[in-house]
C-alpha cells in the first residue's frame, strides 16, 4: 500500500508549518493577545514593583553619595584653604619676626662697637696726650741741651781761634739773639 503524501490529503507533517506564521495565524489569534496581555501585565508589575524601585533606589543612592561626597570636597578645600591662609600668615609672621630680631640684633652690635670704639678712642687720645707731653718734655730737654752743646762748641772754637778763653756769657748772649731770630 502506498502512503499517501501531505499534498494529496492536505495535511501537514508533524514539524513542519502550515503556509501561514502561527502568531499570524487567525485561529489562534485571541488566545496570543490573551498570553500577550498576561505577559505584559506580569512583567509591568513586576518592573513596576520590584526592578524599578530598586534601580530607583540606586540612582538616589548614587546621587545623595554624589552630594556627600561633593560636600566633603568642598569641606576638604575650605580646610586647605584656610591651612593655606594660616601658613602664610604663620610665614608672614616669622619673616616679621626675624627681621625685628635682626634690627635689635644690628643694633645691639652697632651700640656695643661704638660703646668699645668710644672706649678705644678715649684710650688713644690718652696715649697721644701723654705722648705728646713726652715729646714736648723731650724735645725742651733736647733744646736746653743743644743751648748748652752749642754754647760749648762756640766757646771751643772760639778758644782755638783766638787762643785764648771765650767769655762764656757773650757767647751765651750771642746764641740767644740767634735763637730769637
Amino acid at each position: 500500500m502506498a502512503t499517501p503524501s501531505h499534498e494529496t490529503t492536505g495535511a501537514t507533517p508533524p514539524g513542519e508549518h502550515g503556509p501561514n506564521f502561527p502568531p499570524f495565524q487567525s485561529e489562534s489569534f485571541a488566545g496570543q493577545l490573551l498570553w500577550f496581555a498576561l505577559a505584559f501585565g506580569t512583567l509591568y508589575v513586576l518592573m513596576s514593583r520590584v526592578v524599578l524601585p530598586r534601580v530607583a533606589a540606586i540612582l538616589q543612592d548614587r546621587s545623595a553619595r554624589l552630594s556627600r561626597d561633593l560636600e566633603e570636597a568642598h569641606r576638604l578645600r575650605a580646610e586647605s584653604e584656610a591651612a593655606a591662609a594660616a601658613h602664610e600668615k604663620a610665614l608672614a609672621d616669622a619673616r616679621a619676626q626675624a627681621q625685628a630680631i635682626a634690627q635689635k640684633t644690628r643694633g645691639e652690635v652697632s651700640a656695643e662697637t661704638d660703646a668699645k670704639r668710644r672706649v678705644i678712642e678715649t684710650h688713644l687720645a690718652q696715649k697721644l696726650a701723654e705722648s705728646d707731653a713726652f715729646i714736648r718734655a723731650r724735645t725742651a730737654d733736647a733744646m736746653g741741651n743743644v743751648r748748652a752743646i752749642a754754647a760749648d762748641a762756640a766757646t771751643a772754637i772760639v778758644e782755638r781761634l783766638t787762643g785764648r778763653p771765650a767769655d762764656r756769657a757773650a757767647v751765651e748772649a750771642a746764641i740767644d739773639g740767634t735763637l730769637r731770630s
